[in-house]
């Protein structure tokens, strides 16, 4: 049985529905992703899960039990909120003790409890310090101790990690992980970072306008899209939009622009005359000054955006669209602005998309 079942629910808020027909499981000790665009309605239905918004319908279950019309204090639910939300007036111990003294947890027992949690989040010695005190980083552990010190079954965290600077984010995002693993409580994150979500989480829910597009691994959903959405969203892309027509041996894909019929990576459940996408991720294209056999895109490179070990190359194909390749720094050298390369890619690195 899921620790999380979510059947059907939706939310509206007027004319606007933020959450239309969401279904999913989450289970035990898993590290599970809602990303989206803003507005998608990820962070409502996080709040759905808390217990601070009820559906127009649908159903909403936690270890097997209905907790839809049940108020916030009473679920086995605990939230992380992006501002983290410490109380100014209490200092680290005390705002990690805080939910505990008010559920009436004797002193003793309370303050085991508040030394077990800043262990784990690596603060022992700040105990006595105020928030005003503390650098961003070290705010986001007092409020994850804060969070899981009433041991929650299920731990809900609006975009954890977005008031950090970027180094900052990379490092939490490791820490964050491993106080997961040990606690073995499951987490629920909302996030717009697609990197956080490939980075972190065991498995994610693309949302787009209040529904569910893809549900899937980092690697499926990166590596494997189920719809143009997804693809364009999650990580760069280079899309080709035609229409199928028979090829030598199978369906191919007619391109404006491009004179031979891109091949399919794999057969297609859309008839031929079907409008299409080839989903081509920048990593995949190489690059070379001549004309290689197969597929092979004459174009211009535009821009070289270097990025240490690896650079983008942006290009301009004489089909009119313009690409990007993710290479090795070293190769990227090889080309200057405005040369004339050709890109290319094998048939099985491509995804058919459903336009």
């Amino acid at each position: 049985m899921p620790l999380l079942e979510i059947s059907e629910v939706s939310k509206s808020f007027g004319t606007i529905t933020a959450v239309d027909r969401v279904s999913l499981a989450v289970e035990h000790g898993e590290l599970f992703a809602l990303l989206g665009p803003s507005g998608c309605g990820k962070t409502t239905l996080l709040r759905l899960i808390a217990g601070f918004e009820l559906p127009d319908r649908g159903r909403i279950t936690i270890d097997g039990s209905d907790v839809t019309a049940v108020p916030p204090y009473r679920r086995p639910v605990n939230m992380m909120f992006q501002s983290y939300a410490l109380f100014p007036h209490l200092d680290v111990a005390g705002n990690i003790a805080f939910g505990l003294k008010q559920e009436g947890m004797d002193r003793r027992r309370r303050a085991a409890r508040v030394a077990e949690m800043l262990a784990l989040v690596q603060m022992s010695d700040y105990a006595r310090r105020r928030p005003h005190e503390l650098s961003g980083g070290q705010k986001q552990r007092v409020a994850l101790a804060r969070a899981l010190a009433k041991m929650p079954k299920l731990l809900l965290l609006d975009e954890p990690l977005a008031a950090l600077d970027r180094k900052l984010r990379e490092e939490t995002r490791l820490e964050l992980v491993g106080i997961q693993e040990r606690v073995g409580t499951s987490f629920v994150f909302v996030t717009h970072d697609q990197e956080e979500a490939l980075g972190m989480a065991s498995r994610i829910a693309v949302m787009d306008q209040g529904r569910i597009a893809q549900i899937g691994n980092a690697a499926a959903i990166y590596e494997r899209p189920k719809s143009r959405f997804v693809a364009d969203f999650v990580g760069a892309v280079n899309l080709f939009d035609g229409i199928l027509v028979a090829g030598f041996n199978a369906l191919a894909l007619a391109v404006q622009g491009i004179a031979t019929p891109l091949p399919l990576p794999e057969s297609t459940e859309l008839p031929e005359g079907a409008e299409a996408a080839l989903a081509v991720r920048p990593e995949k294209l190489r690059l070379t000054a001549s004309e290689p056999d197969g597929i092979a895109i004459a174009a211009t490179v535009a821009l070289i955006n270097y990025q240490g070990g690896l650079s983008t190359v942006h290009l301009n194909a004489a089909s009119g669209h313009v690409l990007k390749a993710q290479i090795a720094s070293e190769a990227a050298a090889g080309f200057d602005r405005g040369a004339s390369v050709w890109a290319s890619w094998e048939p099985a690195d491509a995804v058919v998309l459903n336009r």
